[in-house]
């Protein structure tokens, strides 16, 4: 018996290389690998790197369906079905959208594959797969089998999942809706292996919020420090009001953290349920705390909230430039389906899509709902506007000594690597069609 796992691309223009940053290992499929009796054959298919082979012989097709791939999801599965091949989706989409992921293939996995899969493959021997398999969000305690990458060409860094879900219950989170704003630690000692196993110097933490439990996260903190590596993860700004789990961070290799700030605007940190992020008091002494720590900052901002406008985001920009960020992302407000950011714009009647996701013509970069203050093509200028400002020449200079200064040497090198390519990609991540132009040889 053979499966064959295919992660699905974004999109891709017509000539162009696949987005450098967009080729991080998936590690649903290394998951998935792991979860297989050792008498099955896989193979995997990354969309991203390569043409997916769709004569070859398998016994069932797997795809990890986001929101962003899903369009792509469903003709590669209308593709392998007409063969009369079996194929199950899974992943956040599917777990957001079951009823629509299940038109397009045979059977579903809804939330966590981790303790139904064995289910699932015991039907598929029998001839007697269900439409929909129900898996359990808490229970993911194993190693994933990163054998199945090999030969693939991922940016050199390695993916630990260290937890998953998050606390809070954000209006715009896709994360927040799946796990009911709950948060899962997984075991350290899983955490250490998967650390030990890589050949990869630098490692990112896959945690939606690595603070939401302190306690874990100082465990955690503790047991990684003698492993002498380098990491980055995602956090909140509440934890520069905690010296000692900024000190315990660093010991442990901690780099880089991502925060998501995203507004400066009292109003729209409300209206997005984030108003905790006003409340922690000085950003501009919160971040300090953070960077004479020795941890570098990707600061994330969305925009299109209410309150929204030119001068909002240009305050997002200059207090990025001022900070001297690591780097920083520029959005604008996505409505991923089943949030509450999407029912509530679908009841004033401003999403321009009902589903953008799969509407004809939709491209990455623009904006699916009407915002309150701009118009949504405004919208989108001014974000990209926003990134070319902060990736211009002086700019990255400036945060590249500024770096220096506060993260190990070894860091500042792929400051340069990383935030080049970012600036570079700028404009190639525009209007990049959602699903098409992909039946090619990627250059």
């Amino acid at each position: 018996m053979k499966i064959t796992f295919i992660l699905p691309a974004i999109g891709k223009k017509p000539g162009q290389k696949y987005i450098g940053t967009w080729k991080m290992e998936p590690l649903t499929i290394a998951v998935l690998k792991a979860l297989t009796p050792s008498d099955i054959e896989t193979e995997l298919f990354d969309d991203r790197l390569e043409l997916i082979d769709y004569n070859t012989q398998t016994d069932l097709v797997c795809i990890s369906v986001e929101t962003y791939t899903a369009k792509r999801s469903y003709t590669i599965a209308v593709k392998f079905r007409e063969r009369g091949i079996p194929v199950v989706m899974g992943g956040y989409h599917a777990t957001l959208c079951p009823e629509e992921v299940a038109l397009y293939c045979d059977s579903v996995v809804v939330a966590n594959a981790e303790t139904v899969w064995q289910k699932l493959i015991f039907d598929l021997r029998n001839g007697a797969l269900q439409k929909y398999y129900y898996g359990e969000t808490a229970e993911y305690n194993i190693r994933p089998d990163k054998s199945i990458f090999s030969g693939k060409k991922y940016l050199p860094v390695n993916l630990v999942e260290t937890g998953r879900g998050c606390c809070h219950s954000c209006e715009f989170c896709a994360i927040s809706k799946f796990y009911c704003s709950k948060y899962f630690a997984r075991e350290h000692s899983l955490i250490i292996d998967d650390i030990q196993a890589s050949k990869y110097k630098y490692h990112f933490l896959v945690d939606d919020n690595l603070m939401a439990d302190r306690k874990n996260a100082m465990s955690l903190f503790e047991e990684i420090a003698p492993q002498k590596i380098k990491w980055a993860g995602q956090g909140t700004l509440s934890m520069a009001k905690d010296p000692e789990l900024l000190k315990a961070m660093k010991k442990s290799g901690c780099e880089i953290i991502l925060i998501g700030f995203e507004s400066l605007n009292k109003a729209n940190l409300q209206q997005m349920n984030k108003s905790f992020n006003y409340a922690l008091g000085e950003r501009d002494e919160l971040v300090k705390r953070v960077h004479d720590a020795g941890i570098g900052i990707y600061a994330t901002f969305v925009f299109g909230y209410d309150n929204d406008d030119e001068s909002t985001i240009n305050d997002a920009v200059e207090f990025a430039k001022k900070h001297n960020f690591y780097t920083a992302a520029f959005n604008h407000l996505l409505p991923f389906p089943n949030t509450a950011l999407y029912e509530r714009l679908k009841e004033d009647k401003r999403l321009i899509y009902d589903k953008w996701w799969l509407a004809e013509g939709y491209n990455y970069g623009e904006v699916a709902f009407n915002p309150k203050l701009l118009t949504a093509e405004k919208l989108s200028s001014l974000c990209r506007d926003a990134r070319k400002e902060f990736s211009s020449p002086k700019t990255v200079l400036n945060r590249g000594f500024a770096s220096l200064g506060r993260t190990s040497p070894l860091m500042w090198s792929l400051f340069w690597a990383m935030n080049l390519r970012l600036g570079d990609e700028i404009d190639q991540k525009m209007n990049v069609p959602i699903g098409e132009n992909l039946d090619e040889l990627p250059k």
